[in-house]
């Protein structure tokens, strides 16, 4: 079944509107394992405008699911990967400036890079997965690469969704395939959320993970986050029967 990986960038972000320590992000990892989260995502970027270099250190000794940190393989990052050591390790290629990941990896042009950090990732043990458009080429080139798995880029399916779900999630059906024919695990993420979510794991059984936030976190502004989480394990467990 898939998993439901949650990701706190917002709770950082509210955090960091007001300074101090409230919420507390590493508290709100806790509980969202507590109510029963198979996982957490943390994005860190350079500005640390959400999540800190210093929130992925405290954060990781402390949760027990698993914990997959995304973001561009800059260097810093890269330290910080290979000194944590998280459970999977998710490549994003957003810009500096960019307000949220908008684009995957084109995988064929990136090749050599991609499969050097790959490398390094894997070395250290950490399932590595790259984050791509819905294109079965780039599934193919990431394959290339050395990478566990990849993550589809899931906003243009988001988008979509309201004026046709077939014809928007027809893409993705077509690069997941051609990842799985590939050996690569399929993970999602991305603007899903409870209208759009459990269609797509229907039509894709096989995606292993889902990484959500900014959807949990409105969500949980109206219903609470253990009833928000509970609503979203239940769009991933039974849509992929």
């Amino acid at each position: 079944m898939t998993r439901l990986s949650v990701n706190i960038n917002k709770i950082a972000t509210l955090r960091n509107a007001r300074g101090g320590n409230m919420p507390d992000v590493t508290k709100a990892a806790l509980d969202c394992e507590r109510f029963g989260a198979e996982g957490i995502t943390v994005h860190p970027r350079p500005d640390e405008r959400h999540i800190r270099y210093s929130d992925v250190r405290e954060i990781r000794p402390l949760i027990t699911t698993e914990f997959n940190i995304e973001g561009n393989p800059i260097p810093s990052f890269i330290d910080l990967v290979c000194e944590v050591v998280p459970d999977q390790v998710t490549l994003v290629p957003d810009a500096a400036d960019a307000i949220t990941s908008n684009s995957g990896w084109d995988t064929v042009r990136n090749r050599d890079f991609l499969t050097d950090v790959c490398r390094t990732f894997k070395a250290k043990g950490i399932r590595t997965s790259i984050f791509i458009d819905p294109d079965p080429k780039m599934a193919e080139a990431a394959a290339l690469c050395g990478c566990d798995r990849v993550e589809l880029y899931t906003e243009p399916y988001a988008a979509g969704y309201a004026a046709g779900r077939e014809h928007a999630v027809k893409p993705f059906i077509a690069a997941a395939e051609r990842a799985r024919e590939c050996g690569l695990g399929v993970n999602a993420g991305h603007d899903l959320n409870l209208d759009n979510l459990g269609f797509f794991i229907r039509e894709i059984p096989w995606t292993a993970e889902v990484s959500i936030g900014h959807a949990i976190i409105c969500d949980a502004i109206y219903m609470g986050l253990e009833k928000t989480i509970t609503e979203y394990l239940k769009l991933t467990k039974s849509a992929g029967k």
